[in-house]
């Protein structure tokens, strides 16, 4: 892991408030590619029954990885937001364990770029959701 690259990627998810407030945290980062994991936390249960996390949190590791995977691209943009965000949720996170997401910045444009993701708990066999998503490419000029 670069320092350069994760200090940027660590800036630039300590920007995002909610990102913060869901503690996640950057555990792999590479040319166009990151990695990120959500603790659990009683906190953001969806189902008080099951004790399965909320998709919301589960939406927010997958987006933010995303956009933490276009800025490591090796084109480096100055800056990137979501455009358009598809996540297929596959099943419900085991209860007491972090989630982990993995992207994949693997097509830039000069304006968009295009990844792909996947988060899973400790099973890494069977995703818990994938996405596919789009990000502006931001450059000073």
């Amino acid at each position: 892991m670069s320092d350069d690259k994760l200090a940027i990627a660590r800036r630039f998810i300590a920007g995002i408030p909610h990102v913060t407030a869901l503690n996640m945290d950057i555990v792999e980062i590479g040319d166009g590619v990151a990695a990120m994991r959500l603790p659990y936390d009683t906190r953001f249960v969806g189902d008080p029954e099951t004790g399965v996390l909320h998709g919301g949190a589960v939406s927010t590791l997958m987006d933010t990885c995303g956009g933490a995977a276009t800025m490591a691209h090796p084109s480096a943009p100055d800056g990137t937001a979501t455009l358009s965000l598809r996540i297929d949720y596959l099943r419900g996170a085991t209860p007491g364990q972090a989630v982990t997401a993995r992207a994949e910045c693997h097509h830039m444009t000069r304006t968009v770029a295009f990844v792909r993701a996947v988060a899973h708990d400790e099973d890494t066999e069977t995703p818990v959701a994938t996405a596919t998503g789009t990000f502006t490419v931001e450059r000073k000029t």
